[in-house]
């Protein structure tokens, strides 16, 4: 079981409308998927029309003998199932903070379900707390959506900061850009200095687009509704290189 999250210090830069349209992207190619909504706002969870509630809440998810397969829900998409929001994830800092292994408490809810998916893309709520700390601790791929402009690129450089002081070498970091304007000089002008000058972020971007805001209406990945659209393009060429730069640091690996 492969982890992917989808993680930015900052809010409003994307996120979930990534984490849905991978997550299809990889059941539709046929390897069963996991979309855990961590995010006590539900988007996810009201995207996939799925009522984010779990039973019993965060303290029910993080007792001493949780059971994630009896909180799993069926999205209507072949090979994907969702592990939806609720409300009290908003006291999950807490409640964490209390757990008796507290970085790896939302690891172990995922270990159960180790043999039953190929992939789990999270969903992540912004800040930088305990919370992040154990998605860093479980994730093998930390997907940082950014918006390209000088604050977005800040909150970035803080958070690469934080895991290197927490020696987070296992992890493997891919940053790409979402939410692009071709007619805002300032994205043109940081995406080509980053694109010159930092091979780790990711080619693929992801357009501001109508089409993508249009999820909130259609309640659906963009694959069900514009699935010839350049937007649905774009997530296909982010899903690909993703993909292809995960294999080649599992080769570099076995090579060492």
């Amino acid at each position: 079981m492969k982890i992917f999250s989808l993680y930015n210090i900052k809010g409003g830069v994307g996120k979930t409308t990534t984490a849905v349209n991978l997550a299809y992207l990889s059941a539709s190619e046929g390897a069963r998927t996991l979309i855990w909504d961590l995010d006590p706002q539900g988007s996810t969870s009201y995207y996939l029309c799925v009522k984010p509630v779990i039973k019993g809440g965060t303290k029910e998810l993080l007792g001493h003998h949780p059971d994630p397969q009896s909180m799993l829900r069926m999205t209507g998409y072949p090979n994907l199932d969702l592990l939806p929001a609720d409300l009290s994830y908003r006291h999950m800092e807490t409640q964490i903070d209390h757990h008796s292994k507290p970085l790896l408490a939302l690891q172990k809810i995922l270990k159960p379900l180790k043999d039953q998916f190929d992939h789990v893309f999270v969903d992540c709520p912004p800040g930088i707390g305990v919370v992040a700390e154990n998605v860093f601790q479980m994730s093998d791929v930390l997907l940082v959506p950014l918006i390209p402009t000088p604050l977005s690129l800040r909150a970035y450089n803080s958070l690469v900061q934080f895991l290197v002081k927490r020696r987070a070498n296992r992890l493997q970091v891919l940053p790409f850009f979402n939410m692009i304007n071709d007619h805002k000089p300032i994205h043109r002008v940081v995406t080509r200095n980053v694109f010159g000058k930092h091979p780790i972020f990711l080619q693929s971007i992801i357009p501001e687009s109508n089409i993508i805001e249009a999820m909130g209406v259609k309640r659906s990945p963009v694959f069900s509704y514009a699935r010839e659209s350049s937007e649905a393009q774009a997530y296909r060429a982010l899903w690909n290189e993703i993909k292809q730069r995960d294999g080649r640091r599992g080769h570099e690996k076995t090579k060492h």
